[in-house]
């Protein structure tokens, strides 16, 4: 039976997009097999598969009909097991165009969508976002804006699982200290039910270890980048390359600092750049285990989500992403549930690298 993308409109009436975002779907969409819903369409789907989500935005970042979609997705009204999922969003102002994308895949991912590498297509008022792509194709803004949208288009149509190798490999980075860290306690939980199925591979970035990056001249990144280096060198160059480029998946330990990714971690994402000159990571599946000592860990995934999903093109599986709120060290292991939680975390690793009969 051949793959057919369900495209979610308001509505689903193409007649209620403003004419921008129209005519571009139109003409990105041109002969390939779509059939269009709406919110409720999206919770009875008969066949899961692609969905590209097409998200117009007034001037001030709003639309009544995507906060319908996120209830639905946050209340459990639409679920998405088995999708994978893109996104167009189309804003009439510069801002919030990128902070409704990232809110949008979390809620999608929690109801069990994953994303591919590179998801979302995003159309500034001004379209400005596009000069450069335009000037590659030697096309005009609006041109450059339909070809991304109908080359996601095609990527979610040919999406395949992920096949890793065997053993899959799993790479994870942390930042923390052993002895006090609840996010490591909770991985040592995950871990236990990994081990055997998968090489594991961690590497701890602590202070002193891991320079940031400086923002070198983008011919100088890409010269390095060619040659599987940094001008920064370090356990940057020695340790995470190499693993990064080997691994099937990613997984970052990130306790909440300040609603944001921690320093460390925001440095390794920050250094991925002259890797990422060189090779797209399409392949490679990324996940979190986050932990926030008040609230805010829904604030860390998306950023996770925006640097790594969107921006460096990680696959996105679904539910990648394990929140958890544990002050005290310790405390953590104490949480309501915690082991069924560590358990279903660890079976998702399991079923995206290919690995269902490890546990």
């Amino acid at each position: 039976m051949s793959t057919v993308l369900t495209v979610w409109l308001p509505g689903a009436d193409p007649a209620h997009l403003p004419g921008r975002m129209r005519r571009v779907l139109q003409k990105a969409l041109e002969g390939l097999p779509c059939r269009l819903t709406d919110t409720e369409g999206l919770g009875r789907l008969e066949r899961p598969g692609p969905v590209l989500f097409c998200l117009p935005l007034d001037q001030n970042g709003l639309n009544p009909a995507y906060y319908s979609l996120l209830g639905a997705l946050r209340g459990g009204g639409c679920p998405l097991e088995g999708c994978v999922g893109g996104l167009v969003v189309d804003g009439e102002g510069e801002l919030y165009t990128k902070a409704v994308a990232r809110e949008l895949v979390l809620a999608a991912n929690q109801a069990g969508c994953a994303f591919v590498g590179r998801p979302l297509v995003e159309a500034t008022g001004s379209l400005e976002n596009f000069r450069v792509r335009a000037g590659l194709l030697g096309a005009g803004l609006e041109d450059a804006y339909r070809q991304e949208v109908r080359e996601l288009a095609g990527r979610l149509l040919d999406f395949r699982p992920l096949c890793p190798a065997r053993p899959p490999r799993l790479l994870v980075l942390h930042a923390s200290n052993r002895s006090t860290s609840n996010t490591l306690a909770l991985w040592q939980q995950v871990k236990e039910q990994l081990e055997g199925g998968c090489e594991i591979q961690e590497i701890g970035l602590r202070n002193g270890t891991l320079e940031d990056c400086a923002g070198c001249p983008y011919k100088t990144c890409l010269h390095f980048g060619e040659q599987g280096s940094c001008f920064y060198g370090g356990v940057m160059v020695r340790q995470v390359y190499p693993a990064v480029s080997a691994a099937d998946g990613v997984l970052l330990l990130c306790p909440n600092y300040n609603d944001a990714v921690s320093a460390n971690l925001t440095a390794f994402i920050n250094r991925l750049t002259a890797l990422f000159r060189t090779r797209r990571f399409y392949d490679k599946a990324l996940f979190a285990i986050v932990v926030s000592g008040y609230s805010g860990s829904d604030l860390v995934a998306r950023q996770l989500i925006s640097a790594l999903n969107m921006n460096k093109s990680f696959y996105l599986p679904p539910r990648f992403c394990m929140m958890e709120t544990a002050n005290d060290a310790g405390a953590a292991l104490r949480l309501p549930g915690i082991g069924q939680r560590t358990q279903a975390f660890a079976r998702n690793i399991c079923r995206t690298l290919a690995l269902e009969a490890a546990l």
